[in-house]
């Protein structure tokens, strides 16, 4: 049996710097170097040596656009990793940082390619209690609905290979939201119907007043009140 290198990635995260660049990544979308150094507050150069050793832990992949190189996640199982290990991290840790990026949207944002933060727990939460999501053994198993297609969901119509909806636990919330496929198309939705906005300048998603109006009629998420009282707490 091979034994696993984790000690290699271990020196990968061992860099608070690295970290805070790995956050910018967890919201799925490739950086340059430039803005990758930005976030982690370091230079370009330092933070070129920081990426080569993500890239080497097998973390980060560069790719080549154009006269720019744009550095992403090599995977959404690294942002699975990731997501898990900074729900059991101390106090000055990933999860932490990914909430000062996000800011005052740390409520309403995305993680890697699904939504993330309370409100996706509160979805998650309506959807398990309409019963249109079933724990089963640790996993989350569809129950097909009407509900599913305002929501953008098309249901496999056989079993994959990978969970289609995988339970998640939020790195701030303490408790699951989805991810895997259902997620993603969830988010996918989301962006396309404009419930859902990308901040240019800011991490975090903003959710609009459709989004707001559409989540409390197909499952009852009253997101004013859940979002004024992440603000209060």
């Amino acid at each position: 049996m091979t034994t696993p290198r984790f000690d290699i990635l271990g020196q990968a995260l061992a860099d608070a710097s690295r970290t805070r660049m790995l956050c910018e990544l967890m919201e799925g979308r490739a950086y340059t170097n430039k803005e990758l150094a930005a976030a982690a507050g370091v230079t370009p150069q330092t933070a070129s040596a920081h990426l080569r050793l993500l890239q080497h832990a097998g973390l980060v992949l560069a790719e080549k656009r154009g006269r720019c190189v744009y550095h992403r996640l090599a995977g959404p199982e690294v942002a699975q990793a990731l997501e898990q290990l900074a729900a059991i991290a101390p106090t000055e840790s990933l999860h932490r940082a990914q909430r000062r990026k996000a800011g005052g949207l740390a409520e309403v944002r995305s993680c890697y390619d699904h939504l993330a933060g309370p409100l996706a727990v509160a979805m998650t939460d309506a959807l398990l209690a309409r019963g249109l999501l079933v724990e089963d053994q640790g996993a989350f198993r569809a129950v097909p609905a009407g509900d599913w297609s305002k929501l953008g969901v098309v249901l496999p119509t056989g079993s994959g290979r990978q969970p289609f909806a995988r339970p998640c636990l939020d790195w701030t919330e303490r408790r699951l939201h989805v991810a895997g496929p259902m997620g993603r198309q969830m988010l996918d939705h989301a962006l396309a119907a404009g419930w859902l906005k990308r901040q240019a300048q800011r991490r975090g998603l903003q959710l609009t007043a459709p989004g707001r109006r559409a989540l409390e009629q197909i499952l009852g998420v009253r997101c004013d009140d859940l979002l004024a009282g992440v603000a209060a707490g």
